[in-house]
């Protein structure tokens, strides 16, 4: 008995306390942890990459480019470093990232995937990279990159199909000769197809999603692009009727095509199909019962929340956040960085900063 004592005053030794913990070293947490620091709350910031900006880096092909220009792509505190109407890449954002939570010395510990968030004595308990925390507020943090959303039936193509998710696609040199299907229409899609068509017969398949009415590279941005932003971040709010119509619609089919056009992906050769719903003789079957033949097949069909690792009261049936912008009903639970939190700006780089700042006076007071 008298070797059991120190075992256990090492666990609870080990147990570090803040009053609050930021799940998720994005642009999210990263805006959350610069106001907290401004009112001198004590926090820390838990990320499972190993390098800050590591989603960036990692789920997102090469060729990406922010669809907003990097005047609006500044975290609290610090403007992108780049031309104000230039596009930047991902690498650039992750870079970015990477330098302002050293600019600001936030602190974010890396490599700490959160297993669980439980709640015990009035206190959260977080179980991370095999180490406890425990807080008095949790923030969930980790953004719109949740789980690859993949239809069931992807699991009976032809094992000599290439496919992949869009997160997993890096460039063009992945693929196999031949045909490739993209399968969601949306701005992932339509950015890959443009790409790949270059070098493969390519499909796009999914219902049209709309699109923004002028080139986003056009000159005339400097005079549209403004008004778009202002249209985005104080108009399409949950606050006003016409954001309150359009949140349930951009959750669930997802925001019109920016950068792409349709007439671009005409002019690339990229069909455009219905939507695909199954698979026969191993081939996907569209909507109206063509069999394609391809020899590639990428899922740009989104990702779906991940909060399994939440044992706490905060989520509905489904899974999904319960909140009022970001804040839960659950005593010091929050979310943050989720699509159309509060407007439709609330997961762009430049746009979390609001909700951040809402949700740090929230635990301030």
């Amino acid at each position: 008995m008298a070797t059991a004592a120190p075992a256990i005053e090492d666990r609870k030794a080990s147990v570090e306390h803040f009053e609050t913990i930021v799940i998720g070293g994005g642009q999210a947490g990263l805006s959350l942890g610069y106001y907290l620091k401004r009112l001198g709350r004590p926090f820390v910031i838990l990320d499972a990459n190993e390098r800050i900006g590591g989603s960036w880096r990692t789920r997102t092909w090469s060729s990406l480019r922010l669809f907003t220009p990097a005047r609006y792509n500044g975290l609290p505190g610090w403007p992108f470093p780049a031309p104000s109407w230039s596009y930047p890449t991902a690498r650039e954002t992750a870079d970015y990232l990477e330098a302002y939570a050293a600019r600001f010395e936030l602190p974010v510990r890396l490599g700490k995937r959160v297993d669980r968030v439980t709640r015990a004595d009035g206190r959260y308990v977080v179980e991370a990279g095999g180490k406890r925390f425990t807080a008095d507020c949790v923030v969930a943090a980790t953004g719109f990159y949740g789980t690859p959303n993949v239809p069931a039936f992807a699991a009976e193509l032809d094992p000599r199909i290439v496919q992949m998710h869009s997160s997993e696609y890096r460039d063009p040199s992945q693929l196999r000769p031949g045909g490739v299907l993209l399968v969601g229409a949306g701005n992932s899609g339509a950015d890959i197809a443009l790409e790949v068509s270059k070098t493969h017969r390519t499909w796009l398949s999914g219902p049209d999603k709309g699109q923004i009415p002028f080139p986003i590279e056009h000159p005339l941005r400097r005079l549209v692009v403004p008004v778009l932003w202002f249209v985005a971040s104080h108009v399409l709010t949950v606050r006003t009727p016409l954001g309150r119509k359009a949140r349930p619609r951009v959750l669930e089919h997802g925001a019109p095509r920016i950068r792409v056009k349709s007439k671009d992906l005409d002019a690339a050769g990229v069909e455009q199909v219905p939507r695909t719903v199954r698979v026969e003789n191993g081939r996907p079957v569209l909507e109206d019962g063509r069999l394609l033949d391809v020899a590639n097949v990428i899922w740009c069909t989104g990702f779906r929340h991940d909060f399994g690792w939440l044992d706490v009261p905060g989520l509905d049936g489904e899974g999904a956040p319960v909140h009022e912008r970001g804040i839960a009903s659950e005593p010091g639970l929050y979310f943050l960085g989720l699509d159309f939190l509060y407007s439709f700006t609330s997961e762009n780089v430049g746009g979390v900063h609001r909700d951040a700042k809402h949700i740090a006076r929230h635990i301030g007071s």
